[in-house]
């Protein structure tokens, strides 16, 4: 595997990793379940991690077999309440809803010259990065809206090294999915998953929390 020495950037999930907008992710599918009358459970909330919107929106339908049932049209406009009611929830997000450590780790990235970069499934991700105060902490974002795949396909991660004008092996890339460590391995990262190892047990490396994340901790796994 990459030796620490070899690091040069760090490209980060968003959510889960950066803040906890998941749950008001939750919140606005769930609402959107109810409209459409699909059952939510915790099986289908887990499902949706580290999907995009319309991915996201195919399972919720699929997942009460109603996805015949709405037209191309219909299925955009039920993804745009989806997300107006996603944005309305997250407007009151502040840089106290940094994840904990996470603020520093970033902080410590920019102050040793370590590039970072966004790759987020969702378009809300320069909003939320704003709200956050933390704009100025990445070279750029992968938009979503340019990719041809979701996770975990590898493309998103793919994007996320070229912004940085990295090779895949000089970065460390963060998630907190399933799906999002299958797109950062297929990308041929290093991947540092934060959470149940038992559902992150592909990751390279493993934390419990974001309390956990410093580069010194990373290089002693690593080295």
């Amino acid at each position: 595997m990459t030796k620490f020495s070899e690091i040069k950037g760090f490209a980060f999930d968003l959510d889960g990793v950066i803040t906890d907008t998941a749950k008001f992710h939750t919140q606005a599918w769930h609402a959107l379940a109810d409209q459409v009358n699909v059952t939510w459970t915790p099986e289908l909330q887990e499902s949706l991690k580290g999907i995009d919107r319309m991915g996201s929106l195919e399972m919720i339908l699929k997942a009460g077999n109603k996805q015949d049932d709405y037209t191309h049209d219909e299925k955009v406009a039920l993804a745009s309440w989806k997300n107006n009611h996603y944005v309305e929830l997250i407007s009151g997000l502040t840089p106290d809803d940094i994840l904990p450590g996470m603020a520093d780790f970033i902080k410590e990235l920019n102050d040793k010259g370590y590039r970072a970069s966004v790759a987020s499934a969702s378009k809300n991700a320069p909003f939320i990065l704003d709200k956050l105060g933390l704009t100025d902490s990445f070279v750029g974002i992968v938009d979503p809206a340019t990719l041809h795949a979701g996770k975990p396909d590898p493309e998103i991660f793919v994007r996320a090294a070229e912004i940085l004008n990295l090779l895949p092996e000089q970065v460390i890339s963060l998630e907190d999915s399933a799906a999002g460590i299958a797109s950062i391995n297929g990308a041929g990262e290093v991947s540092l998953g934060i959470g149940d190892t038992t559902v992150l047990a592909a990751a390279n490396l493993n934390f419990a929390s974001t309390a956990e994340v410093t580069l010194a901790n990373i290089a002693a796994k690593l080295d």
